[in-house]
């Protein structure tokens, strides 16, 4: 489903007989465009809307999870539309196919493809529409249009005196007609593509006035808590019933798929009669594991299954007949929750044969699956509304919650809003996969000569494929949804897109080494899991980059330049890891008390390599400084580059110190921040950020800064004490 400028766009004929400009995407029906003489409204286009009051709004197809898409997308059109930015108002999409992410065909925000996926569609859609009121104007003027220009909102005309606003021409723009090959602007005619700017959500959040998804107020609104299961596939067997709905302000109590749900006039009402909810619970198929257990599981599984091959490169078993020395090493890492600062939440409300949804999701249109599910209602019926999200991380992904507000609200037909605690939140999750990896390599003198990694663990898309399967098929009826399912996964690699989760990043391997063995074990404990913020390339960024450094010392090598020997012909890894290097000052000694350790991954299309400089104070781990060099082609926003990279700084090193979700005999063991910590504010360290410049295309930002500072500061710590770390979170004492 990619899409080049020459299928985005196509001209068709108008009822009325004008002239619009539509989507051409496979399988779409096309948004309604064109200019509407009652309201005095142009949509060019699917993302456009500009009126004769000189309005400009921009549909924007991504969420705004705190990752800068409201600013960088809204650039691209601006840009190409001859508008400030600030002059444009986004909206959030509706579900609908024209705002499907191509490289998913799902309406969903992750992977850090916003930019990427949109960087040539949008700023085709802004100069579209730009030529078209270029074309009207010259009409009017009877000049060639060629010689007319736009600016601020204007169209110029070649005698340099005369203009016309937007808004004067959307009526006679929309009878206009484009080529198919819209020229775009060149990089050096760029005003506010790879500029420094502000966020244009930043007012709104400063002062309030940004909805979140849990600020829904709806009138006549009423409020729902859920039990669930402490143990994940318990069921209802019992609970008091007539107690609960006993209680002041209580309107019902009933139970629902995935536990038992309470309605109150108020929250705190709700909260209350939970606590007084006694529920018996089945625990019969309910998960009984300890942590312990599980990753006992993991070694018997890689005992008795190398796993399938990901990549091979060279004859990797030759090779260790031949090696001088072969090197072992096992690395395993936790589970880890997504810790939104917003909780779970959603309201709906059910009436007239529909259902309308505001959520604060990464998927629409799975929300809409989610709703349709347990309801009597088809796809079509749901009505999704997106609000800003408080933190997304991969977690509103999955739309339980979503499906939990739909089932409350389709029994009670009042507006109600479902909200999480943050003990809900943090016990209910599906975490980032526990994972397991085996490394081994060989050398011959110095030389590295076979390299080998087993990753042992399961795959995301078997748990995430219950919505996002019938969310590509909507026309499907409810008795298919868990088929679709079950073909997705049948079909997976053939059919359907291969699950990388696993091992992206370690099928990438970059360094040159001759002979190379990748395999995953497919092995899954049942704990609920789904995508987290950097998904795979967290837990084999770990293992890659601390096996590397382990294999340096092994070779008596420093461990930077151990790399870049290893790294020749491959000029983007080698620019980052350089500059990396020297925005730390590598070759002069650390202070006393200090170490240095340095990683590089390539993720999510950007390369990015950092050195932590960290130390142990008072018994506890201390990261003083983080020097990081980024390529992520074009930029468009290099404040918002800076902010995501030390975002993901923070957020890695928070899961390096502290990120563990333990389990006894299947039950969740950490609740709240006091037991699953983030990293406050006086333990942030200096962060220095390098962009490079490049003229390539933009690839993400918001997940690539995590993978490689969790290795480093691993790193870092064996140069201070000369203990190696081979598990997550890491510890002062080890």
């Amino acid at each position: 489903m990619a899409m080049n400028r020459r299928d985005f766009l196509k001209v068709s004929a108008g009822t009325s007989g004008s002239l619009m400009l539509s989507l051409s995407l496979p399988g779409c029906s096309g948004m309604p465009t064109g200019y509407t003489q009652e309201t005095g409204e142009w949509k060019p286009d699917a993302w456009l809307e500009i009126t004769n009051t000189d309005e400009i709004h921009f549909t924007l197809a991504r969420v705004e999870m705190g990752q800068g898409t409201y600013t960088g997308l809204t650039t691209l059109i601006a840009e190409e539309l001859e508008v400030d930015p600030e002059a444009i108002t986004p909206r959030f999409a509706p579900v609908a196919p024209e705002y499907r992410n191509p490289l998913y065909k799902l309406q969903l925000t992750g992977g850090s493809t916003s930019i990427s996926t949109s960087w040539e569609p949008l700023r085709t859609a802004g100069a579209s529409a730009r030529q078209m009121l270029i074309m009207a104007a010259a009409r009017v003027w009877q000049v060639n249009s060629a010689d007319c220009s736009a600016a601020q909102g204007r169209v110029l005309h070649p005698n340099g005196r005369d203009s016309m606003r937007y808004g004067q021409l959307v009526e006679l723009a929309a009878k206009e007609s484009v080529s198919y090959d819209i020229a775009l602007k060149p990089a050096s005619e760029w005003k506010y593509i790879g500029k420094h700017r502000g966020r244009l959500d930043a007012r709104a959040k400063s002062t309030g006035t940004a909805v979140y998804g849990i600020d829904v107020e709806l009138p006549g609104m009423v409020y729902s808590v859920v039990t669930r299961p402490p143990r994940y596939g318990a069921r209802v067997k019992a609970f008091n019933e007539s107690d609960v709905r006993a209680m002041p302000g209580v309107l019902d109590v009933f139970e629902i798929e995935r536990g038992v749900a309470i309605v109150a006039d108020k929250y705190w009402r709700a909260r209350k009669a939970q606590d007084a909810l006694k529920v018996e619970w089945d625990n019969e198929e309910a998960l009984s594991l300890s942590t312990h257990e599980m990753f006992a599981s993991y070694r018997n599984a890689a005992d008795e299954d190398r796993g399938e091959s990901e990549r091979s490169e060279g004859d990797y078993e030759d090779s260790l007949e031949k090696a001088e020395k072969v090197f072992d090493a096992e690395y395993s890492q936790p589970y880890l929750a997504h810790s939104t600062l917003e909780p779970m939440n959603a309201t709906a409300w059910y009436r007239d044969n529909s259902i309308e949804v505001w959520a604060p999701t990464q998927a629409p249109d799975l929300g809409r699956i989610a709703a349709a599910r347990v309801t009597d209602l088809s796809p079509s019926d749901v009505t999704i509304n997106t609000t800003f999200l408080g933190g997304g991380f991969g977690r509103r992904l999955t739309q339980d919650y979503v499906e939990e507000a739909a089932a409350v609200a389709y029994r009670i037909k009042k507006p109600v809003k479902l909200i999480w605690s943050r003990e809900e939140d943090t016990q209910h999750d599906l975490y980032r996969p526990a994972m397991l990896h085996r490394m081994q390599a060989g050398f011959e003198g110095s030389k590295l000569i076979g390299w080998h990694h087993q990753i042992v663990g399961p795959q995301l898309l078997d748990w995430y494929v219950r919505n996002a399967a019938p969310a590509q098929h909507p026309w499907a009826p409810k008795f298919m949804y868990d088929t679709l399912g079950k073909v997705g996964l049948l079909a997976e690699g053939i059919a359907t897109p291969k699950d990388m989760s696993a091992i992206e990043g370690a099928i990438e391997y970059p360094y040159n080494v001759d002979n190379i063995d990748v395999r995953h074990t497919h092995t899954d404990p049942g704990v609920p899991v789904t995508f987290w913020r950097s998904v795979g390339y967290s837990h084999n960024g770990f293992a890659v980059e601390t096996f590397m450094d382990e294999l340096a010392h092994e070779a008596g090598e420093d461990p930077y330049q151990f790399r870049r020997k290893l790294l020749m012909g491959q000029p983007r890894h080698l620019e980052v890891l350089d500059r990396a290097a020297r925005l730390a000052n590598w070759d002069t000694p650390v202070a006393q008390g200090r170490g240095r350790g340095i990683a590089l991954f390539k993720s999510f299309g950007t390369f990015v390599a950092q050195v932590v400089e960290a130390g142990v104070e008072n018994g506890a781990i201390k990261v003083y400084k983080v020097a990081c060099a980024v390529d992520c082609g074009q930029v468009v926003n290099p404040r918002i580059v800076e902010d995501q990279i030390e975002g993901g700084i923070i957020f890695g090193l928070t899961a390096a110190l502290y990120g563990e979700i333990t389990y006894e005999d299947g039950q969740v063991q950490q609740s709240n921040f006091h037991d699953y910590q983030l990293l406050r504010q006086y333990e942030l360290p200096e962060v220095a950020v390098d962009i490079i410049k490049s003229t390539e295309a933009p690839t993400g930002v918001g997940e690539p800064g995590v993978p490689p500072v969790i290795p480093a500061l691993g790193n870092a710590l064996f140069a201070l004490t000369g203990k190696r770390q081979r598990s997550l979170p890491l510890k002062a004492d080890a």
